[in-house]
């Protein structure tokens, strides 16, 4: 397993490939994931988007997160996206990714980190991925998404 913290033009098919992989995502967020790496190549560290893949021997992503920090507060930062190849999930790979992205925004000097995800069924395994690595819900907006589709926001202290 390698580890890479720099996006590259060749990985915007490798994000849409490990997100369209797992099935969980409309094609709408999957296109907004790729958009995210376009902008980060365009304007570098200016875009606020933070990339981390994991890869195999050949250099191929098979995980990757984003990450950034929030405008207009301290040392507060959001994981924004966490992706694992369907094929490769529950293989612990998604807890080195998270640890990895928690690490360097531990580093760079953040103190909370927030993520936001679906109150959907099939995100059920999602929630509890967060809960099992210390994570706890902030806050529960109800119908957020669409009708019947609320958002859960967890936080973590790691610094």
């Amino acid at each position: 397993m390698k580890i890479r913290e720099k996006i590259v033009q060749t990985d915007l098919k490798y994000i849409r490939e490990i997100l369209e992989s797992t099935e969980f995502f409309y094609d709408f967020e999957v296109v907004t994931a790729v958009e995210l790496g376009e902008e980060t190549l365009a304007k570098g560290a200016a875009s606020g988007y933070q990339f981390v893949f994991l890869e195999d021997e050949d250099y191929k992503p098979y995980a990757f997160g984003i990450y950034g920090e929030i405008a207009c507060t301290k040392q507060r930062y959001d994981l924004y996206w966490l992706g694992v190849l369907q094929s490769l999930r529950g293989k612990g790979i998604g807890s080195v990714l998270m640890k990895t992205c928690e690490d360097a925004i531990a580093k760079q000097g953040g103190k909370i980190v927030y993520i936001e995800t679906s109150a959907r069924d099939q995100y059920l395994p999602t929630r509890e991925f967060y809960v099992k690595r210390d994570y706890f819900i902030e806050a529960v907006l109800k119908d957020f998404y669409d009708d019947g589709d609320g958002k859960v926001i967890y936080s973590k202290r790691v610094g």
